[in-house]
């Protein structure tokens, strides 16, 4: 296994909100996690990637403990797109994704040709190279994102964690974006909101409610009309989308039943 959470469990002021949560991600997966709001899948990644540290069980990153390694090892193999990235300074998006390469070099050591060349295939890749002299703050939303997924690949992390990648993007942008991300030789945990683009992205899918796993398995396996109702609180039909060859959900609104 690449990444593996196993019993994890994380408590704010005494209330759990992950329960003996574990995880298994093999090579070159793309695995999402899903569930309603508050079910823990933002906090389940960032006992993931090391923002918080769970009170028990453990995360491991190539049968390393990450909570045992340094923050540069862990860097050079694992990267991550968070909800939220703040920007302290006036970065351009051209030195912002050169950040990317820090875990790679040396303290104070200067760019080389070749760090140049990975940072402007990054922006290419993202779709940001035409705002590589604008300054980070000046940003819309969608093109903050798409520049920390920029800065990201210019890790070249063997795994990728994302947290709502999709947020704040327009359509095109979300299915660009994952695109993206799909076509990537690495492996990708991604918590996602759209359970449609779950369905149509993800190897493998998690559940969570209220801070446990509800369900695990494929798109096929886990997006039910009965599970959607389960935990979601939504009626819902799932059919076979005619293109993707995936689940495809429509959602009920009880007016109709």
């Amino acid at each position: 296994m690449v990444y593996v959470a196993k019993n994890v469990t994380f408590a704010v002021q005494q209330v759990k909100i992950l329960n003996n949560v574990s995880v298994h991600i093999q090579e070159r997966e793309f695995v999402g996690i899903i569930g309603p709001n508050g079910s823990g899948k933002s906090t389940l990644l960032k006992n993931m990637y090391r923002m918080l540290q769970p009170q028990e069980g453990e995360v491991f990153l190539f049968n390393e403990n990450i909570y045992k390694q340094s923050s540069k090892v862990v860097a050079k193999q694992l990267a991550v797109v968070g909800q939220e990235t703040p920007v302290l300074f006036e970065f351009t998006v051209k030195d912002l994704v050169a950040m990317g390469r820090t875990p790679h070099k040396r303290l104070l050591e200067v760019d080389t040709k070749e760090d140049l060349a990975i940072v402007e295939e990054s922006m290419q890749q993202a779709g940001v190279l035409h705002l590589s002299e604008r300054t980070f703050s000046s940003l819309s939303g969608g093109e903050k994102k798409r520049v920390v997924v920029a800065r990201a690949l210019a890790q070249q992390a063997k795994v990728m964690v994302l947290d709502e990648p999709t947020n704040h993007l327009d359509i095109q942008h979300q299915l660009q974006l994952m695109d993206l991300v799909r076509g990537l030789p690495i492996t990708v945990i991604a918590a996602l909101h759209d359970l449609n683009i779950a369905a149509t992205y993800c190897d493998k899918i998690y559940v969570l409610k209220d801070g446990e796993i509800a369900a695990y398995g494929t798109p096929f396996d886990v997006l039910t009309p009965s599970l959607l109702q389960k935990v979601f609180g939504v009626h819902a039909e799932v059919s076979v989308h005619p293109v993707t060859k995936k689940p495809h959900i429509f959602y009920i609104s009880e007016q109709f039943l």
